[in-house]
């Protein structure tokens, strides 16, 4: 099947092909590394600074989407949409409202999206004041208005199930060109190998489809997001942070959110969301390889010869990441 970019950028793209067309012709003068990690990492994206992003999160159960949602509140004035997906009866947008509200982006709307039915990974309860409204529950108008307000790319950074975005590819096929999906999830070497990583399975059928149809797509493994070196825990230093006495209402805010999650879940929330917000930034934590995979009608994910080429992680530089992340929380 064919390359999901094979239409670069007109100048980068050819800036690309004349390197690699140098690094294969000169293989036996020591350039065939080059050659093979150039060909393996696939044209570069055009720069995408400047241009709009949207975060797909189903926020409210494991706070690594709440601390990404903050991080981008604090960080990204390209902000631009934020929605929810395996919604919980507009809790979870009513919070990514609460949320932004307190870090100031009170500009940058929330939609309700998708209700999978799921009410297990919820622990927010009572942290939303009152007179936070409902929000808007129409998530394809919601991304055709953002893409509608400017005429180059659109980054999305997927955070949970990818209901939503299958929805508006399919409502607006057109938006497949238009957006540089960033989608934490999916696994080639999956923890438990008898099913898919948890967001490709909370909608086997979205996740193969999004598969299919996208254009740019960056799959953030879980083959990469799964470790300790980016968990916080009880004993961390930005748990104690974020919960001081002393700390401003959006840090307390996430620090009484990871003490619901460490009580009823696990001890421990791996910064999955907020390495892909990093990566949807272009900022250089994660590699990405262009991999040919498949996915089984589970979302089981393989790599296939046949199967779809796109982007997959390989490896990330945690420490930098970490350095980021406290940076972004800082008081």
């Amino acid at each position: 099947m064919g390359d999901i970019d094979d239409q670069p950028n007109e100048s980068i793209g050819s800036a690309w092909s004349s390197l690699l067309g140098f690094a294969d012709r000169y293989r036996d003068l020591g350039f065939g590394s080059l050659a093979d990690q150039l060909r393996s990492g696939g044209p570069p994206l055009p720069p995408l600074r400047d241009t709009p992003v949207i975060i797909d999160t189903d926020i409210g159960g494991d706070p690594d989407d709440a601390i990404a949602v903050t991080c981008a509140a604090r960080g990204v004035p390209e902000l631009a949409l934020v929605l929810t997906a395996d919604e919980n009866g507009g809790e979870r947008a009513r919070f990514a409202r609460h949320v932004l509200d307190l870090n100031g982006r009170g500009e940058v709307p929330v939609v309700a999206g998708a209700d999978l039915g799921n009410t297990r990974y919820y622990c927010v309860e009572g942290l939303v004041p009152g007179d936070v409204p409902a929000q808007p529950d129409d998530p394809v108008a919601a991304v055709l208005a953002v893409c509608a307000a400017t005429d180059g790319p659109v980054r999305w950074v997927g955070m949970g199930p990818l209901t939503n975005l299958d929805r508006i590819l399919r409502a607006a096929p057109e938006l497949a060109a238009r957006l540089v999906i960033t989608q934490m999830g999916g696994a080639i070497a999956y923890r438990d190998p008898t099913r898919a990583e948890h967001n490709f399975r909370l909608d086997p059928a979205a996740a193969c489809s999004v598969v299919e149809r996208a254009a740019q797509l960056f799959l953030l493994l879980s083959d990469t997001t799964f470790t300790p070196e980016i968990e916080i825990g009880p004993d961390h230093e930005l748990y104690k942070r974020l919960g001081a006495i002393d700390a401003p209402p959006w840090a307390r805010t996430l620090g009484i959110h990871l003490d619901r999650w460490f009580e009823r879940f696990y001890p421990g929330s791996r910064q999955h969301d907020p390495l892909a917000l990093t990566a949807a930034l272009q900022l250089p934590f994660v590699d990405f390889a262009r991999r040919p995979v498949a996915l089984g009608d589970d979302a089981r994910m393989r790599l296939d010869a046949d199967g779809r080429v796109v982007r997959v992680s390989t490896r990330a530089d945690y420490a930098a990441f970490r350095t980021w992340l406290a940076q972004r929380l800082e008081y």
